[in-house]
This record gives C-alpha cells, structure tokens and sequence, in this order.
C-alpha cells in the first residue's frame, strides 16, 4: 500500500491564517519569544512544513512590562558594528526597554527564526505594542496565555 506525504497547498495556508494575542505583562523575555516564534513559524499546527510559510499573525501587548531573569537586566549587553574602525556599539538591555521595549521582544523574536527567506514574512506578520491597547482587536481570534 503506497503511503502519501500531505503537502499543504500555499493558498490554503495564506487564507487560514489566524491571530494570536500575547500579553507580555510580567512574562519572561525568552518564554515569551519561543511561544511567538512558534507562532511565526506554524509549528503549532498539525500541517506544519519547514518548506512552506504556514504561520500566524502574533500581537504582543504591555511589552513594556516583561521580565528577565537572573542578572541579564544588568550584564545583557546589545552589540553593533557599523563596518568602520572603531564601529562597534554597545547597548545595555536596560537603557534599550527604557528607550525602546519593542526593540527588545521584536530582537529576541527574530534570533529565534531561521535566517531564509521566510523570516521578513513572518516578522512582518508580528506586532509590537507598549501598552496594552492594539488595533487589531477585531482580527485577534483567539487569546493565547501560557502557564507561568
């Protein structure tokens, strides 16, 4: 009896993709970006292909409010080269959530993606908000929250 490998076709991924709300008051940076990364990828679903972008919208509210663990809120340290001599530039995690938060949640979620052509896709299906107010509140489907 041949066996049949399911391939799930683009347009069908493209037409059921679904949102996934996030509230990042008083999670943890990394657990947070692991479960949105998830969501990014399409992991979650029983139809999930490496090679095809079956992945979801992800809204992250209160990114202002996240956690970290341990000493990293001290000692994490954003690294940045311009190309020049003397180029470098380093950037305290404490300063960015000050200036920035987004930029914190929105860093940890894109090194948690693969490198390939589907990461610009799936970060542009990710949104970032400082308070807990989003506009996409009649699009959001389903409310995901993990336990901890």
């Amino acid at each position: 009896m041949p066996q049949k490998t399911f391939y799930p076709e683009v347009k069908s991924v493209q037409t059921s993709r679904r949102w996934h709300h996030i509230d990042a008051d008083g999670k943890v940076l990394g657990r947070l970006a692991t479960q949105a990364a998830s969501f990014l990828k399409g992991k979650h679903k029983p139809i999930f292909t490496p090679n095809v972008d079956c992945g979801d919208f992800v809204v992250v509210t209160n990114a202002k409010k996240i956690k970290l663990t341990g000493n990293k809120i001290e000692q994490k340290v954003y690294f940045s080269h311009s190309g020049w001599p003397k180029g470098a530039r380093l950037t305290p995690v404490k300063r960015q959530m000050e200036k920035d938060p987004r930029k914190v949640v929105y860093l940890a979620v894109k090194r948690m993606l693969h490198a390939n052509k589907f990461r610009s896709r799936q970060l542009k299906r990710f949104k970032i908000y400082t308070g807990g107010e989003h506009p996409h509140a009649p699009q959001v489907s389903e409310v995901s929250s993990s336990n901890g």
